[in-house]
């Protein structure tokens, strides 16, 4: 019996991806739910895990190609055995290493970096952290002073983005003080038992989640959304929050948040900003925010 794999939706809005990585080959054994793939979309880059244990039978796309949600993408034997083992593909790899032409390129290459990298520090410095890179993206070298990295598909989307944003939309910054201060005598108050009570520290997010709450049930309209003709009003309360993630920004979503306690709520963003960092955030966790 054969199981397709599919492109899954990986977000709102968004209809394809990219094949960052492959982590398992033709002919090799993988157990459901563990990571087949690496995909990357416009908004974050997720994990594809298998739908069933067996055998990869055929991998339909390579490493950097795109490939659109709902495409079929790799088949999984569920009957079939293993035809590479761990071992095999290790020893190729083992013997490639001492190979004469390598060694030679990586002779060559070594005396070239100081050279670029001596008489300007500063170019590298800069890029390297700016531009991030997948697994497929080989970078290309323009001779002097420049390395030309391919941007990925989070990173053009971002870029597209900001530019749109400067040219079309009216830039406008606005500045609301709100008095902190009983807050911030609650922290210090209770911040130590809080962190030993639940393993966490209570910072200000969850203030600023459940704050969110409360207005929302105030201004009901803020949570609705309009679908067609219709205005849809939420009686749930799924706060997406803004996180830094190794790619990119990401906004993950607090489910319920109505229902979950201060404790609960730092957890899950502590987590999301963990994973985000990781690359490992699922494609449901980032999708379907009220606001």
């Amino acid at each position: 019996m054969t199981v397709e794999i599919k492109v899954p939706a990986v977000g709102e809005s968004v209809s394809e991806v990219t094949i960052e990585q492959w982590l398992k080959q033709e002919g090799e054994a993988i157990e459901r739910d563990k990571t087949l793939a690496v995909l990357e979309s416009e908004k974050a880059t997720v994990e594809l895990p298998a739908e069933a244990s067996g055998t990869v039978k055929k991998l339909l796309k390579k490493a950097g190609e795109s490939a659109q949600v709902g495409e079929v993408i790799a088949i999984i034997d569920t009957e079939g055995k293993p035809t590479v083992s761990t071992t095999t593909t290790a020893a190729p790899k083992a013997e490639s290493k001492p190979a004469p032409a390598p060694e030679t390129k990586v002779e060559v290459k070594a005396p070239a970096a100081p050279a670029k990298s001596e008489p300007s520090p500063a170019p590298v410095s800069v890029s390297q952290p700016s531009i991030p890179t997948r697994v497929s993206a080989e970078p290309v070298d323009a001779g002097g002073e420049e390395e030309i990295v391919p941007m990925t598909r989070l990173r053009r989307t971002l870029a597209r983005r900001l530019v749109e944003a400067q040219q079309t939309a009216a830039m406008l910054t606005t500045f609301n003080e709100v008095d902190m201060s009983a807050v911030m005598a609650l922290r210090k108050e209770h911040g130590e038992a809080f962190l030993a009570r639940h393993g966490v520290k209570l910072g200000f997010m969850s203030f600023f989640a459940k704050a969110a709450v409360d207005a929302l049930k105030l201004v009901p309209e803020v949570n609705a959304e309009i679908r067609g003709d219709n205005i849809v009003y939420k009686n749930h309360y799924d706060i997406a929050v803004a996180i830094g993630g190794g790619k990119g920004l990401v906004v993950p979503v607090l489910r319920n948040a109505e229902r979950l306690s201060f404790a609960e709520v730092e957890i899950a963003i502590g987590d999301f900003a963990k994973r985000a960092k990781e690359n490992k955030l699922k494609p449901e966790e980032l999708q379907g925010g009220t606001f």
